[in-house]
């Protein structure tokens, strides 16, 4: 029996995007000899109002959808789609995928090598471009100190190199080009959708995973691209916006969420201290950039948040 491979898209909207990331899908896994391993993908549509469930069913009939109805957002959806996948399908391992991705053409050729080499039940991540800056890292993987507080994903904003070119063993990945072999999921359970539907529903979830005793190491092979102009909440410029992304459910600066996920898993009061600065800087540098624009300093701002002064 054959081995699969299920992939998980969870969308609201954004058909453009999931046009082009099935297609580039479905190219990359065409490549691969299918001797040893079935693919199948899922897309949990949550409810979106452009049309996208009735354009896969035409156009990608293969593909497996799940309906969720604007309430599970990103945790949730994963929930659901690994419920499918596991119950419904019988799969091996799940793969995370977002819809404003693309992989190099190799990529399940190399996920199939690291999969017929593994000799325990291994969480795999992804290098991971900005797709903005396609020689620029956006994640080699993520890392936490749970004494000191720092949270931070490996290399970001870094030119590809010799750095990022060997396997590293890390503490918890940023979602995207995620693979967990059944066996983790069913020790580390359900992602925590209560408490993280989107912002920290992947490092509680892969941390969790590690703290259960799986390893978690990025691989330099599998590499992917990430549009992150489509990804989350930003001031733009506001400070009315600025504000709101202290509590909006897509912002990486959600204080709730954030102040959550330390009381689970910070081990001193010092590690709250680097939480204090991250926050005093976003809100401090807003201001900062507002002054500085009074004097015609400017902060171009280029994709994916890729900053430099002009």
């Amino acid at each position: 029996m054959k081995n699969s491979i299920t992939i998980l898209i969870p969308v609201f909207n954004g058909l453009e995007y999931t046009k082009k990331c099935l297609a580039n899908l479905e190219q990359g896994i065409a490549v691969v000899p299918h001797d040893t391993f079935q693919y199948e993908i899922v897309v949990i549509d949550d409810g979106s109002t452009d049309g996208t469930s009735e354009w896969i069913k035409q156009n990608h009939p293969n593909v497996h959808l799940v309906y969720g109805d604007g309430s599970l957002w990103w945790t949730g959806g994963i929930n659901a789609g690994t419920e499918y996948a596991i119950e419904t399908l019988k799969t091996n391992f799940i793969l995370w995928w977002n819809n404003d991705i693309y992989q190099a053409d190799d990529y399940f050729i190399e996920l199939v090598k690291i999969l017929d080499k593994m000799d325990r039940p291994t969480v795999y991540g992804s290098k991971i471009y900005y797709a903005e800056a396609p020689d620029t890292i956006w994640s080699y993987g993520c890392e936490f100190f749970p004494k000191l507080g720092n949270i931070h994903m490996i290399g970001t904003f870094h030119k590809d190199g010799a750095t990022f070119s060997k396997p590293r063993l890390v503490d918890w990945f940023a979602g995207m080009g995620t693979l967990f072999p059944v066996d983790v999921i069913e020790k580390t359970g359900a992602l925590n959708q209560q408490e993280f539907p989107q912002y920290h529903g992947d490092s509680d979830y892969t941390y969790r995973a590690k703290l259960a005793g799986f390893p978690l190491q990025v691989r330099p092979e599998l590499r992917i691209w990430n549009y992150t102009e489509n990804t989350g909440n930003f001031h733009d410029d506001s400070a009315k916006k600025l504000f709101a992304t202290l509590s909006d459910i897509k912002s990486t600066y959600n204080l709730k969420k954030d102040l959550l996920f330390y009381r689970k898993y910070a081990e001193s009061p010092r590690a709250y201290f680097l939480l204090f600065r991250k926050y005093f800087e976003y809100i401090g540098g807003f201001y900062k950039w507002k002054l500085l624009n009074l004097f015609g300093i400017k902060q171009k701002v280029k994709g994916g948040g890729i900053r430099e002064v002009k």
